[in-house]
């Protein structure tokens, strides 16, 4: 048998069951599961310096493990100085194994790394059972050399998952070991 992450391990053998209770369900495959994490960073000052996207391509492969997709302006806005067609970011979408590791390492080194950081919002939840936060510093990452980051930037973390309804992508993001603020 292949490698299976720490946290898909755990999501099988611990969270199924208690979600599965928790919820009513007849079948462990009606339990919601985690199905890709998107992360995007928009970077703002692109249109200045062309550098900047090369350096957060760079930067979110480093912290994905996956090479990033750079995002380009879908129209040309004047006052913005973008024309269209211009490169303004960067996109990484996650699936099974490096998606349960990056989760891994976002929930246990990468949060806990943020000052004063008190747990991630709960109400950032969209109605279909799908998470989004931001991050405001890349360098809450153990992968990034702070010496080498030239911009400070954030980025977007978006967790779809198979839930119907955001009491239960709550449930499972939480029994994940997600740190909410306010423990409902």
């Amino acid at each position: 048998m292949g490698y299976k992450a720490r946290l898909e391990t755990k999501y099988m053998e611990t969270v199924v069951p208690a979600l599965q209770e928790q919820f009513n369900y007849s079948s462990s495959m009606e339990v919601p599961r985690l199905l890709k994490i998107c992360i995007n960073q928009g970077v703002g000052m692109a249109t200045q310096d062309k550098k900047l996207v090369e350096n957060a391509l760079s930067e979110m492969s480093l912290i994905t493990g996956q090479k990033a997709v750079p995002t380009k302006a879908k129209t040309s806005i004047s006052n913005f100085k973008l024309r269209e067609d211009m490169t303004i970011g960067a996109r990484v979408t996650l699936r099974r194994e490096r998606m349960w590791e990056f989760m891994d390492r976002l929930v246990s080194v990468a949060l806990p790394r943020v000052r004063d950081f008190r747990g991630v919002n709960d109400k950032s939840f969209d109605g279909r059972g799908n998470y989004s936060m931001g991050v405001t510093e890349q360098i809450m990452f153990p992968e990034i050399n702070i010496e080498k980051v030239s911009k400070i930037t954030g980025m977007d973390i978006t967790f779809v998952t198979s839930a119907r309804t955001d009491a239960e992508s709550l449930a499972l993001l939480k029994a994940l070991g997600m740190p909410f603020k306010n423990q409902r």
